[in-house]
Order: C-alpha cells, then sequence, then structure tokens
C-alpha cells in the first residue's frame, strides 16, 4: 500500500511563539492509505495541532511559523485550497459546536453534501447510511439545539461519513458518548475502514479502545513522536507511558501485574477481556476445583458510605421531580433521590437519557414541572439560582461556557470574589488550588488545551468548597495524569464532607471513585445502588446501554470457570492476589 499522509520534517509554532515553543517539532510521519491509525499523548501534546496539520487547517486557518511538507493523497497542504484537501480528508472537530453549521440535523448533513457538488440522486441515499451508521435516524429532522453533547457528536461524526471521504481524522470523537455509543462508532469506522479503505486516524483517550481496533498507535509528547507501532508493542511500555502521561488497558496492567508477580509471561500484554481471560486460563488448572479453599480476599477497601448514610446530613433531595422541555426534545420524570454528605454518586446511562437535565435541577437553572428538589435543605423553586451557587457549583460539559477571565488565577478567584470574598484571599486561594491541578497561574485559560480548560474550570469549582459539586463529564478531554489529578481531587472534597453527582460515561473512573450509581434511562431513574451491586447486573447494564468497567467483567468471567470469588473482584492488585492464591491451591 502506498502513503496517503506524507509529513517530513514537520515543525510549527503558533502566532508570534518564541523560538522553541514548538506545538509540532521535528514529525516524520508517513501513514499507509487504509490503516486504522489511533494518536494518543498527554493534553498539549501537539495531538490537536497535528490533526490540524493533517487537514490543511494549518496552514490555511491558523497562522504560525510552519516548517517541512505534508502531502495528503499527492497534495501539498502549503499549496492546495482547504477545499480540495477536505475532499480527501474530513475531520471531526474536538469542539462540535464549533462544527455545527445548520440548525436542523438533516441539514447538517445537506450542507456539506450540496457544497462539494455530490449527485442530488446520490444524497438520499448517503444522508440514510450516514444516521444508520451511527444510529440517530430518529433525530433527522430535530433541531441541533435541543441535542445533547453526545447527541450532536454523532451528528458531526454521520455529516463526515456523508462524505465518504479517503481520509477522517477525528479529535476525541468518543468523548462525549455513553460506552455503547462509542463502541458504536469505532465499529462504524472499522466497516468503512475494511469495506471502503477509508484511513481512519484517531485522536482518543479512551486507550481499552484504540487497542482493540487500531492496527498502529503513534504516541505524541511534547511535540514529538514518543512511540510509534502496533497496539501490542505501544502499550507494552506501560512505564513509559505513565511517565509521559497516558494510560494502559485495564488488561494490559492485569498482565503486567501477572507478570510482575511471577505468574504469567512478560513477552506480550493482553490488550482485551478475552486475552485477559485467556492469560488467566492459562496460570490456573483447567480442573481447579470451585469449592478450593481461600483465605478471604481484601476486595475493595473503600467503606461503603450508605453504611453511614444515616449519620450524615441529607444535600440533595429530589423527590417525584419532573421537567418537560416542550420542543421535543426528551425530558424527565418521576426521579426521586438523596445523595448525603461525604457521597460521590455517578449518574450513568446512554447519551438523551436525561442527565445533563438532571443536574440543570440540581443546580436550580431549570425548575421541576412537578416533584421538589432541595439542595442543602433549599427548595430550587423558592431560591434564586444566585443562592444556590453557594451551596451548589457546577462543571458543565463543555468548560469553554464557564471561563471568561485573563488568566488562569483571576478565573479561579473570579466566583470567590463573587460570593463576597476579599480580593487578595481570593488570590492566594486561587494560586494554592492552581498549584493543586498543576496548572499555569499567569496563563490565558483560552490558550490552553482542552483538557487543560477542563482542569481550569473544576478548579474555579473546587476552591468554592461548595456543599455539593456537580460534575457534568469531569474526565472529558483529560489525559491520564490529569484525570487521577481530577478525581482524586473530588474524592477529597468528599472526604471533606462534600456531596458528589458527577455525570460519567468512563465506567472505569466511575468503579475507582463513585460510592454509588444512579442509572438513568428515557428520561427515568431506573437503579440506585452500590457501584458493585450495579455492575453485577447485566439485564440492567444491557437496558441501559452501559458498559461494565474491566476488572468486574473479567471477574464475572473467571467466576463461570474457575471460582466464585471472582465475581467479588473490582481491583486489579486483588485479581492478581486471588489468581496467586489459587493457583497455590490448584
Amino acid at each position: 500500500m502506498s502513503a496517503i499522509i506524507e509529513m517530513e520534517c514537520v515543525s510549527f509554532s503558533y502566532g508570534t511563539a518564541a523560538d522553541g515553543a514548538y506545538a509540532l517539532k521535528d514529525i516524520d510521519l508517513s501513514v499507509e492509505e487504509g490503516t486504522f491509525v489511533g494518536l494518543i499523548g498527554p493534553s498539549g501534546a501537539g495531538k490537536s495541532t497535528l490533526a490540524s496539520a493533517i487537514t490543511g487547517a494549518i496552514p490555511h486557518h491558523y497562522r504560525g511559523r510552519l516548517f517541512g511538507s505534508t502531502l495528503v493523497a499527492g497534495l501539498d497542504t502549503c499549496e492546495a485550497s482547504l477545499t480540495d484537501i477536505a475532499k480527501v480528508a474530513g475531520s471531526v472537530l474536538q469542539d462540535i459546536d464549533a462544527q455545527m453549521v445548520a440548525s436542523v440535523v438533516e441539514d447538517e448533513l445537506l450542507f456539506g453534501l450540496e457544497n462539494f457538488g455530490i449527485d442530488h440522486h446520490e444524497i438520499e441515499g448517503r444522508i440514510a447510511s450516514a444516521l444508520d451508521a451511527v444510529g440517530i435516524a430518529d433525530l433527522r429532522h430535530r433541531e441541533i439545539a435541543t441535542l445533547s453533547g453526545g447527541q450532536k457528536q454523532k451528528v458531526a461524526i454521520a455529516s463526515i461519513l456523508a462524505m465518504t471521504p479517503r481520509v477522517i481524522v477525528m479529535d476525541e470523537p468518543t468523548s462525549a458518548l455513553d460506552p455503547a455509543s462509542a463502541r458504536d462508532v469505532f465499529e462504524v469506522l472499522r466497516r468503512a475502514n475494511e469495506l471502503t479503505g477509508m484511513t481512519v486516524i484517531l485522536i482518543e483517550q479512551t486507550v481499552a479502545l484504540l487497542a482493540e481496533y487500531c492496527d498502529r498507535v503513534v504516541v505524541i509528547d511534547q511535540g514529538r513522536i514518543a512511540l510509534d507501532g502496533t497496539p501490542t508493542d505501544v502499550f507494552s511500555h506501560g512505564e513509559t507511558l505513565r511517565a509521559i502521561g497516558v494510560d494502559t488497558p485495564r488488561t494490559v496492567r492485569i498482565s503486567n501485574s501477572l507478570a510482575e508477580a511471577g505468574l504469567a509471561p512478560n513477552d506480550s500484554p493482553a490488550l482485551t477481556l478475552d486475552g485477559a481471560e485467556a492469560l488467566v486460563a492459562g496460570i490456573l488448572a483447567p480442573g481447579l476445583s470451585k469449592s478450593s479453599p481461600i483465605a478471604p480476599c481484601a476486595l475493595d477497601d473503600r467503606p461503603d458510605v450508605r453504611d453511614t448514610a444515616d449519620k450524615r446530613p441529607i444535600i440533595v433531595d429530589v423527590a417525584g421531580a419532573a421537567y418537560s422541555y416542550g420542543t421535543g426534545q426528551a425530558g424527565i420524570e418521576g426521579i426521586d433521590l438523596t445523595v448525603r454528605a461525604g457521597e460521590i454518586l455517578a449518574v450513568v446511562g446512554q447519551n438523551g437519557a436525561g442527565k445533563t437535565t438532571f443536574t440543570k435541577l440540581l443546580n436550580g437553572l431549570i425548575k421541576p414541572s412537578a416533584g421538589v428538589v432541595r439542595i442543602a435543605g433549599l427548595d430550587t423553586r423558592a431560591t434564586p439560582v444566585s443562592v444556590l451557587a453557594s451551596h451548589a457549583a457546577t462543571l458543565f460539559q463543555n468548560p469553554d461556557r464557564q471561563l471568561c477571565r485573563n488568566t488562569v488565577v483571576e478565573e479561579i478567584s473570579f466566583g470567590l470574589e463573587l460570593q463576597g470574598a476579599p480580593a487578595d484571599a481570593a488570590r492566594e486561594r486561587a494560586r494554592h488550588v492552581a498549584a493543586t491541578f498543576g496548572l499555569p497561574e499567569n496563563a490565558s485559560p483560552f490558550n490552553l488545551s482542552r483538557g487543560q480548560r477542563q482542569m481550569v474550570a473544576l478548579a474555579s469549582v473546587v476552591a468554592l468548597e461548595p456543599e455539593l459539586i456537580i460534575l457534568d463529564e469531569p474526565t472529558s478531554g483529560l489525559d491520564y495524569r490529569e484525570c487521577m489529578t481530577v478525581m482524586e481531587t473530588v474524592r477529597q472534597r468528599a472526604l471533606d464532607g462534600a456531596a458528589v453527582v458527577m455525570v460519567c460515561h468512563d465506567m472505569e473512573v466511575v468503579s475507582d471513585f463513585a460510592d454509588t450509581l444512579a442509572v438513568m434511562t428515557e428520561g427515568r431513574l431506573i437503579e440506585v445502588g452500590p457501584s458493585r451491586e450495579v455492575f453485577a447486573n447485566d439485564a440492567l447494564l444491557a437496558h441501559a446501554r452501559i458498559a461494565a468497567p474491566c476488572v468486574p467483567a473479567l471477574g464475572k468471567r473467571l467466576a463461570a470457570r474457575f471460582h466464585p470469588s471472582f465475581a467479588h473482584i473490582t481491583e486489579v492488585a486483588d485479581l492478581v492476589a486471588l489468581v496467586k492464591e489459587l493457583k497455590a491451591h490448584a
């Protein structure tokens, strides 16, 4: 196969950046036509800049200092027009709202097709096929303004698929999608890759999907290519990736941990659940008795917040709450829920289930049409939003909608000053929080990467030390290091007595940090319970289109094959300890 993307010694710095301040530095990259490539790296590493160079946005849209050459299907991006490049390489941007040009879903898809002169007789088939491919045929006539963030993401993907480009470049395409929808997108891309030879280049933080679907993984760090190879090759460098700030799939952690314990070879990491199951099966004797005596395993040492619930004050009290937009957009109804101080509750479910609407009821941005919502004892219908804001702070799904100041410190201190804190005290608190999150205090938030802007917005919320923290996709767009910083900070706030309600599609994060799960579907709350119990309910997960986290899912398989104790495992360390103990009794 010939190369469809050829980059030779490409360096780029934005605007009038000083010498050495390169977003990309000496990039040599060749991508063969028909390959499926994943790009990963920490926030600010240059991934989006690399995507912009491939699609011609650099140099046609972004100004700066560019060196080297980039060829897309033989077109020099410095000489060819952006329109000609776009006919070959389609892109889905990180900021979905910035990509939308129409008010109705169907018109969004029509825009590109008509502008590129696609034959009128082909248009209907292309629109229907693209909408079906991403599972949103029912949204064809909906107004885009009424869609959830995840639904907009699917519209953007469908609009590019309808163009049938030779190359598709996607920047965080699954960041706002539920787990089942994220896998659906990868399946769509794999089919397009296999059936049409479309070259797929994805910037993605969901490393488990990259490991399963990609032919090749390229790791970007500080504007340079740090690692490049097959998923097996790249993810075998676990320590290097962690040092860079990139996660590895949980299955790789399992295989690496088994190897470190002397139970498995250290030659090839397990990239999928099937691979991890086969690895454990190779360690445990096929004839192992399911009744083998084993000592109790220290399963999950997190305290069950519900065990002491009666001793903690109720922060969120929702009874019979309902809300309808009245515009064709799905609302919610019949919501009954309590959240107590110190509890981390994750609201999970498919896109459009009503999760974001629920968070807006909690912070008072919308008022219930039926039922009651009380926050720290305040009825949201009778309490001004400005008053509720002193008790409940919100991180929105799109951080750009809550950034408004010139520097990181000013942004973080802004809310404190609005609540009456003296300017000097607010600045001092802001500097402390910025340092906790590793943020450059004098930088402009608008010049930071998407993940860093998310961190700034969250830092502004944490600085307020409210009784309730509401997080809508808090880890979206974050690299591994940032994700851990964010969630450990959130956990500490819960330990300090705050109640936390977070909408999250990352089930690994949910499994690691949430005490309780609230499962929503079609505007209703269908289950509330401890995380471990909810993740053990296969029928519930399937109904809500939720994927179980890796370790519990593997534990369930191993419980059926080897020993029932595996069914209670939620941590990698516990799984390895149990395998070791069972091996000793085999």
